[in-house]
């Protein structure tokens, strides 16, 4: 932890390989963690995917919200073979655009230690070209 005055700044990392080239997978339970262990509790908290084919959103966590997310993801950026980008060898062109669509990282404010998140919010991951190991980047400042 780096101490710079009353401000403390915090940074662990989550590491995903899925299983699936494409998936939603719900970190609020192990942001909490990582802000408890940061002992911050007043402050931000960010959540960064290190990777342009991934994304960190905010969103209910309802199995029927998630598929219609992947149903209007693909609508918008469908998995197609003629992607400009696939001629450098990739493959993966729907996945940067998906990327695009939904952000790479979410703003948590931190108050009395805890994630101030709505009733229903709940923080994911979605992975849009995996299978190998990926990271998302936690960073807590504060007090």
């Amino acid at each position: 932890m780096l101490k710079e005055g009353n401000l403390k700044v915090y940074t662990d990392y989550l590491i995903f390989n899925t299983k699936n080239r494409r998936e939603i997978i719900r970190i609020t339970d192990d942001i909490k963690n990582i802000l408890e262990n940061s002992g911050i509790k007043e402050g931000l908290c960010l959540i960064s995917a290190m990777h342009l084919t991934a994304s960190v959103f905010i969103q209910d966590d309802e199995e029927g919200l998630h598929q219609d997310i992947w149903e209007w993801l693909e609508k918008l950026a469908p998995f197609k073979s003629d992607y400009k980008h696939h001629l450098t060898g990739e493959d993966n062109g729907d996945a940067h655009l998906k990327n695009l669509l939904t952000h790479l990282q979410v703003i948590v404010p931190v108050t009395n230690g805890e994630l101030d998140l709505g009733p229903w919010q709940e923080i994911f991951y979605a992975e849009y070209d995996g299978q190998r190991r990926k990271k998302v980047v936690v960073k807590i400042m504060g007090i």
